[in-house]
């Protein structure tokens, strides 16, 4: 006789606050990857792709879906639109890229407190999102939709470019910036943070093998939004994309990014606060059921 495996949920109102808390927190991250400065060794350039750790730690601890979506938004709303900054269908290939790996990577742990799990998920989200980037810039180039930037002391060669380019932000914004802190927080937040927020624990004693988790269905739907992604980003190179730029950097200076910071800190606030105004008001009812 088989047991039906106990499922994860959230109800409608805790997916959206995961939503909007994935939304704020990585809109704020991404604000703070903006000021800080590239680091350049001959052709190499070292730079702060993202702080991945946010969606990824979320995506873990959550629900990997809302958070993955949530943190995708937050980069188009605070990092694109509040800075008058909008690449029109070019963001549909960067949301559809960013978003899949994130849910990918969160789907794929079953235990929160097993490291090994979770080491893995954050690198394979990152390796996914930098893979599908990189084929999606040699497939433009190869097509002659853009043209091919040489970098000084490199050999002019897409894969090349690519290839370098792809180590850069796996080994360096992969490592530090999504591995590290993940490995970290996870494990110290699961079964912590949850109730603090109203919300359970994701179960760490279900098993769910890989077959399970990495269904034919999860891998047609990835070649079909990696195929989206990629002539959304064809489409963005031609005269049917539509840009918006207000270039509000330029009218009122780089200070301007503090209101973009500001705003996505103050939605961040706004949601933990909430969330943790209906755990309390779940929490007495809960004493008043027990005492009755």
């Amino acid at each position: 006789m088989s047991l039906n495996k106990p499922k994860y949920s959230l109800t409608q109102s805790q997916k959206m606050m995961v939503f909007i808390l994935s939304m704020s927190l990585y809109g704020l991250s991404n604000m703070f990857t903006e000021l800080i400065p590239e680091v350049r060794f001959g052709p190499i350039e070292l730079s702060v792709e993202y702080f991945a750790f946010i969606p990824l730690t979320l995506c873990i601890l959550f629900h990997p879906f809302y958070a993955a979506v949530g943190a995708s938004v937050g980069e188009v709303v605070f990092g694109e639109l509040m800075l008058g900054q909008f690449g029109g269908l070019g963001e549909v290939e960067k949301f559809i890229t960013f978003s899949l790996a994130m849910f990918i990577a969160g789907s794929i742990v079953r235990n929160p407190q097993n490291r090994l799990q979770v080491g893995t998920a954050a690198m394979v989200g990152v390796i996914i999102h930098q893979m599908l980037s990189g084929m999606v810039d040699i497939a433009k180039v190869w097509f002659g939709i853009e043209e091919l930037e040489a970098v000084e002391g490199l050999a002019e060669s897409i894969l090349v470019i690519e290839g370098v380019s792809f180590l850069n932000d796996v080994l360096f914004s992969g490592i530090l910036f999504a591995l590290l802190p993940t490995l970290y927080l996870v494990p110290r937040l699961y079964g912590k943070i949850e109730p603090l927020l109203g919300m359970k624990p994701r179960d760490n004693k279900t098993k769910y093998s890989m077959a399970e988790i990495v269904t034919p269905r999860l891998l047609i739907v990835s070649i079909v939004l990696a195929f989206i992604a990629t002539m959304a980003e064809f489409a963005s190179e031609s005269d049917f994309n539509v840009e918006w730029e207000a270039d509000f950097l330029g009218q009122f200076g780089d200070g301007f990014i503090w209101v973009s910071i500001g705003a996505a800190a103050a939605v961040a606030l706004l949601t933990v606060m909430l969330l943790r105004r209906k755990a309390k008001i779940s929490g007495s009812s809960d004493k008043g059921t027990h005492h009755a």
